[in-house]
């Protein structure tokens, strides 16, 4: 498969499970009322699927490191594309959750392959474009969500949400599994089962407990032990399922897993910060302000626009200044963004803040994606996306939750003040992370060549190929930054 195909593989892809969720929401109570279901078991619709992804990302990413990207892909797209068929003609509310799982687990598995397809595809000096273009389409996804929703649940009743993400599921998979893998992936490493229950067991308890909250659940304390269990096995493990390579901290040339984390981090926040602020904005305009869901809905369109127009910029952003002052720059528009709307009280200042939060957001996402794919190794490149997607469903599911707990307490605007607080603290990660790459040196200290030790540079490597092979490369290529942290 070529270097388009792949982009175009891994957009749909990403496209499929972004639409996927956004058309549900809107059809949810159509369901619920065609159903004869309750209220817990519509949202369950939702919440089976979140938990089945969240809790097999990962070790989805490690499958295809071993046994190939494109192969897990086309499983994971061909798998999504039937269940979505059958959920088309579900005879009952329990059959829509149970399957709803399953769709989760095939989600799980082709999320992390987007991203590990375009790792092993594309060169690291290359990957901020096709990365961008990803983020975009997702923009794109979810603001037509709704809106696609909406007119086929009018017209067609809520069964039909379910058939849009069918052929380009089936099609994009049988091209994937029709294609040839570009690098034979290492098979010699175990699969690590018990590291992978035990993560898989954390962040569905984990999960669950977001979701339920403010109540009180099993699943909190369960979360906490599977975690210190499966850290405590990792360190023992031969092969575990959390490689130190997926952090970065190989390859000798100083970079440990910290911008990594730091990276992982900052997705947590932001798409909690843009999720909680969404979450309490609709009520905010809908109670507060008496709008109707069709004006509300308009008034975050601005939201998606600067999502989408800020991935390309942030690509831009990437190769001149470097991951960290392009992440520090992108938080604090995502803080001012929801400063602003938890000031706000005319329609055109909300229009503002949505602008201001989906260009912090989208430059936020394609910078610290970046970051964490472009450090993994092409072995974990799989891992590194199953953390990049782990992170972006979690992110969620605490913003949410911390709105509902907030609002709960009677404050309609304290989650955005909450929000923003933690975003606006957003920057004190961002100093671990690369900054722009260093230019090679043009004078030099007299007697002393180019290159030459007290020069203060690496030109000896650069310009009189000191060093060779492989591993030459890793040298120059962080056009991300130079070190971390320096």
């Amino acid at each position: 498969m070529n270097r388009s195909l792949t982009l175009a593989s891994s957009v749909a892809g990403a496209v499929i499970v972004a639409l996927d969720g956004t058309v549900l929401t809107v059809a949810r109570p159509a369901l619920q009322h065609d159903l004869h279901a309750s209220l817990a078991q519509a949202q369950w619709t939702g919440t089976g699927y979140l938990v089945a992804v969240a809790s097999l990302l990962v070790f989805a990413g490690r499958l295809g490191d071993r046994h190939g990207h494109r192969r897990v892909f086309a499983v994971g797209m061909l798998g999504f594309g039937a269940v979505s068929a059958a959920l088309a003609v579900a005879p009952g509310v329990g059959w829509v959750i149970g399957l709803r799982i399953v769709q989760g687990v095939f989600g799980a598995l082709l999320q992390p392959a987007t991203l590990g397809m375009l790792r092993a595809s594309f060169p690291p000096e290359r990957l901020r474009t096709p990365i961008a273009v990803r983020t975009a389409a997702i923009g794109v996804a979810a603001a037509a969500g709704p809106v696609v929703g909406g007119a086929l649940t009018i017209e067609f009743g809520w069964r039909s949400v379910f058939l849009v993400n069918v052929v380009p599921a089936l099609l994009f998979g049988a091209l994937a599994l029709a294609s040839r893998e570009e690098r034979q992936p290492s098979a010699g490493t175990s699969l690590d089962l018990p590291g992978a229950l035990l993560l898989a067991l954390a962040l569905a308890c984990l999960v669950h407990t977001l979701v339920a909250l403010p109540g009180v659940t099993w699943s909190a304390p369960v979360a906490l032990l599977a975690a210190v269990a499966f850290v405590r096995h990792e360190r023992r493990a031969p092969d575990p399922l959390l490689p130190s390579s997926a952090f970065g901290s190989t390859g000798g040339d100083g970079r440990g897993p910290r911008p990594v984390c730091a990276a992982l981090g900052l997705l947590v926040v932001a798409s909690a910060a843009l999720n909680g602020a969404v979450f309490a904005c609709v009520y905010l305009l809908q109670d507060g302000l008496g709008l109707t869901p069709l004006h509300s809905a308009l008034l975050s369109l601005p939201l998606a626009v600067s999502l989408v127009a800020a991935a390309p910029v942030a690509a831009v952003l990437l190769r001149r200044a470097g991951a960290r002052a392009t992440l520090t720059g992108a938080t604090a528009v995502l803080a001012l963004g929801l400063l602003v709307l938890a000031a706000a009280a005319a329609p055109a200042v909300f229009c503002a803040g949505f602008a201001l939060v989906g260009a912090g957001f989208g430059a936020t996402m394609v910078a610290a994606t970046h970051v964490v794919v472009r450090l993994a190794p092409t072995e974990s490149a799989g891992v590194a996306g199953g953390l990049q997607q782990t992170a972006m469903n979690v992110g969620p599911a605490l913003g949410v939750a911390t709105a509902t707990v907030l609002m709960d307490l009677g404050a309609s605007r304290s989650p955005l003040w909450a929000l923003a607080c933690a975003a606006a603290a957003a920057p004190a990660l961002c100093r671990t992370l690369p900054g722009r790459a260093r230019p090679a040196a043009t004078a030099h200290p007299a007697g002393f060549p180019a290159g030459h030790p007290a020069d203060g540079s690496d030109a000896t490597h650069r310009d009189h190929r000191a060093e060779r092979g492989p591993h030459a490369r890793s040298l120059r290529d962080d056009e991300v930054g130079g070190r971390p942290g320096g």
